[in-house]
């Protein structure tokens, strides 16, 4: 995404002030606290906002990219992106609303996974150097003695840290908490002291780490910083939050037709809050989706027509948001089959591969679970057959120039043991 010209300055007119707020309300679940937010506006200097991320595997969705637009209004108005890549935080595992022990990954996936996570960002955040920097902790943690550390950990006690509710919860099921998870808090929180955070934007799961970090920076003399944390939304399916293993999510790193089909797809109920949290359309809007909803039809329809247009355009703008909805419904209003049906090559070592098989080559971004769950469904076609069984065994040839439907979105041309022409894409 190209980036929006903004002033290196950081003065707010009181008008902007309001302004820039009334854009952070819109996506904000609570403040910590407003009224010191509102005096570093006012300081008039440029802001530090923290945005960390463990290199663990990269993948953002819609739901992540909320902070990241939240950030990048900031850098509009002059403020300063810090990406903080947790190359030391990653080999411990944030174990955040984890039941077991999360295990180490080596060097080389992390740096693979931070590259991966700053280009996936960069389609959100600007990267232009004044108002965006990038840090790694291993800089204040490689240096760190054991006096230093011994130091730092007498600044919080076991209380403090057993009072997550996620620690708590795992002693109550008899579960181990290794110590170097126990610390992991402190680990977070430290960072918001070493590079000088003045605001950050997270999910409220982490919460309670970014308070250790006001709590860290007021310990060791600093300004504590503002911690603001952002609405959460259900998934595609109207259930759990976005997740890959669930399958229910819309990934930034979908191709504008996937995206669209997506959220054509989501209940009804949705659509309001996503088009709040996730579009800039006016929130009259948004607000007018509420009774859509209930009188459904048509006027539904066209509401979650409006949401998938508005969020491709944010991400590849209006002219193929457009394109994107006129494709949409000319293949579904007006049933026509696609025209552009990208072709599957299917070549295998054996002379046959199963319908589970067959759905994670025409998809790898699924997991198998997400992949069965679309089967069981119902949700996969070879012509007018449907493929109800994963473990149905498909002799090589089977529907040799066949349609193959995965979902609602998804169309292939299969051609077996043909030379393969680039991964899947979709219609």
């Amino acid at each position: 995404m190209s980036a929006t010209p903004g002033g290196s300055a950081a003065n707010h007119s009181a008008a902007d002030r309001s302004a820039l707020l009334a854009d952070l309300a819109r996506t904000t679940d609570e403040v910590v606290s407003r009224p010191e937010l509102e005096a570093l506006l006012d300081s008039g200097r440029p802001l530090r906002i923290k945005y960390g991320v463990d290199c663990t595997a990269p993948f953002l969705h819609l739901g992540h990219a909320v902070n990241l637009w939240m950030m990048r209004r900031l850098q509009d108005a002059g403020h300063t992106v810090v990406f903080l890549l947790g190359d030391v935080t990653t080999q411990v595992g944030d174990p955040t609303g984890r039941a077991e022990t999360r295990p180490v990954l080596p060097r080389a996936a992390i740096e693979a996974n931070a590259a991966a996570f700053l280009e996936q960002a960069g389609m959100v955040l600007r990267t232009e150097p004044e108002v965006f920097e990038v840090r790694r902790n291993s800089e204040w943690y490689d240096t760190l003695t054991t006096r230093d550390w011994l130091t730092l950990l007498s600044h919080v006690t076991h209380g403090q840290l057993m009072a997550r509710d996620m620690f708590r919860r795992r002693v109550a099921e008899g579960r181990d908490i290794a110590m170097h998870e126990l610390v992991y808090p402190v680990l977070q929180g430290y960072d918001s002291w070493a590079m000088r955070s003045d605001l950050t934007i997270v999910g409220s799961d982490q919460l309670f780490n970014e308070m250790l970090g006001r709590h860290y920076q007021q310990r060791l003399g600093g300004k504590a910083q503002v911690v603001i944390t952002t609405r959460i939304t259900p998934g595609i399916d109207g259930r759990a939050k976005q997740s890959k293993s669930l399958g229910n999510y819309v990934a930034l790193t979908d191709p504008p037709r996937e995206k669209f089909g997506k959220l054509m797809s989501i209940p009804d109920a949705l659509v309001p809050g996503y088009l709040e949290v996730y579009t800039t359309v006016p929130m009259s809007v948004a607000e007018q989706a509420r009774p859509a909803v209930e009188r459904g039809g048509r006027e539904v329809r066209d509401a979650k027509l409006g949401l998938a247009e508005a969020v491709v355009a944010r991400y590849h703008g209006a002219d193929r948001a457009a394109a994107e909805r006129q494709w949409f419904r000319s293949t579904f209003s007006a049933r026509h089959e696609p025209t552009d049906v990208p072709v599957l090559s299917v070549a295998t070592e054996t002379d046959w591969l199963t319908v589970w098989d067959l759905v994670c080559l025409a998809q790898p971004d699924l997991s198998r679970s997400a992949a069965r769950r679309l089967v069981d469904q119902g949700g996969v076609r070879l012509d007018d057959r449907v493929l109800a069984d994963v473990d149905q065994v498909l002799p090589a040839g089977t529907g040799e120039g066949a349609l193959l439907r995965i979902g609602r979105r998804r169309w292939f041309r299969l051609a077996w043991n043909a030379e393969p022409a680039g991964p899947a894409g979709s219609a």
